[in-house]
């Protein structure tokens, strides 16, 4: 443990968005006015998606005429919000949840996001299996307090129904001012009916982590997301379990929907020697993939003893850092199959008050296998029945101690 004393007197965690800030030619004009929005979106799709630039547009323009000559209403939608529009469809007809073009007001809302500062509900949603599902909602917020659980499929959001919505359209509809009400009609499995539940939005501070050393010698680390300073909360958590003298470490990543891709490269470093790969980002068949390797701390010997706690709203970073600890061998998952948010996004600007976020690879543990394609398969598989929710019998937690007193 001394060489972990010795190390963090000089280690500097660094941070860097995984969205990752990570959250695009054509010549197109509208009437004589370029339009440089539009030319840039189809840059950059074009050159993620490797599509063709010999594309005819003249139906596009046709259409654009059409409308301005013969709707009726016109004059109540800009030339401007019809480009935005324009961009939201291009955007929308790659079929991915998780790209998306953010118009000025989208633009702010997001980056108010990722600040980790806002007003809302506070919760992180994602589209499974075509359905709009909470991922988890984060601790202490009003969707916890209103027991909104990991896996819950929001069928509206107030009126509007989210068949149809993307996840940045849905987020819109949940955000909103303080001490407002958003009704969510939720459906969770082993219901027989949907239900709705009333959340007041409250300004969101999203929690990091907490540590607990118990009675039986366990030292218990919740991380609750992967932050800009979880890394260095981390290694602090991890300063503070050295000088316990415990050797049983047990973290616990269940609901923690992930964040800074750097935070959890760092977070494995301390486990795996140097060089190790933690993860490799996939870009398909037209760039190299980018591999994520190990800084090297491994500060702890073979006989640390080592759990994961996961879960169905463990996700993106979350599953990096578990999945490199379960392939080396490093620790044991328990709990659920993890969420499987395994893609890549990247955060371009198009104009100085526009974005467009864009998935641009998928995460490959390292193995090699995909985390988008089914999550992880936790190593001790332990679901909760209705039973165990209604008496507050944590038996995931309950397996994980078990193995680590062995």
């Amino acid at each position: 443990m001394n060489k972990f004393i010795e190390y963090i007197k000089v280690r500097r965690a660094r941070a860097t968005v995984l969205l990752v800030v990570i959250f695009f030619g054509l010549g197109i004009y509208i009437g004589f006015i370029q339009r440089p929005e539009i030319n840039k979106v189809v840059n950059i799709l074009n050159k993620e998606t490797a599509a063709s630039t010999e594309t005819d547009f003249s139906p596009f323009w046709k259409v654009w005429n059409d409308i301005n000559e013969k709707y009726p209403n016109v004059s109540n939608t800009s030339d401007q919000d019809k480009l935005y529009g324009a961009i939201s469809g291009l955007v929308g007809s790659l079929n991915d949840p998780y790209s998306t073009f953010f118009n000025p007001e989208e633009a702010k809302l997001f980056e108010d996001d990722i600040q980790g500062n806002f007003s809302g509900v506070g919760m992180e949603i994602g589209i499974k299996d075509k359905i709009l599902t909470v991922i988890a909602p984060l601790k202490d917020t009003p969707a916890y307090k209103a027991n909104i659980k990991s896996g819950d499929q929001i069928l509206k959001i107030n009126d509007t129904l989210t068949s149809n919505l993307s996840i940045d359209k849905a987020i819109k509809l949940i955000r909103g001012d303080v001490g407002t009400v958003v009704t969510l009609t939720i459906f969770r499995e082993g219901d027989e009916e949907p239900k709705e539940i009333n959340v007041t939005r409250g300004v969101i501070n999203i929690p990091t982590l907490d540590t607990e050393l118990r009675k039986d010698g366990i030292f218990v680390i919740k991380l609750y997301s992967f932050s800009a300073n979880s890394a260095e909360l981390f290694r602090e958590a991890l300063k503070e379990f050295s000088l316990t003298k415990t050797d049983k470490l047990l973290l616990d990543l269940r609901g923690n929907p992930g964040g800074y891709l750097d935070a959890a490269v760092s977070m494995a470093s301390w486990f795996l020697d140097s060089g190790k790969v933690v993860v490799t980002e996939d870009y398909g068949d037209n760039l190299k993939p980018k591999i994520y390797r190990s800084q090297g701390y491994d500060i702890f010997s073979d006989k640390l003893k080592f759990g994961i706690l996961i879960d169905g709203g463990s996700a993106s970073a979350s599953e990096i850092l578990a999945g490199a600890m379960q392939d080396y061998k490093k620790a044991f998952l328990v709990g659920g199959t993890s969420y499987g948010k395994g893609s890549v996004q990247e955060l371009l600007k198009v104009t100085p008050n526009t974005m467009l976020k864009i998935t641009v690879a998928k995460w490959l543990t390292p193995k090699g296998n995909s985390i988008s394609e089914k999550g992880l398969t936790p190593d001790y598989e332990i679901l909760f029945t209705k039973k165990d929710i209604e008496q507050k019998n944590d038996v995931q937690l309950n397996k994980a101690i078990e193995l680590l007193l062995k």
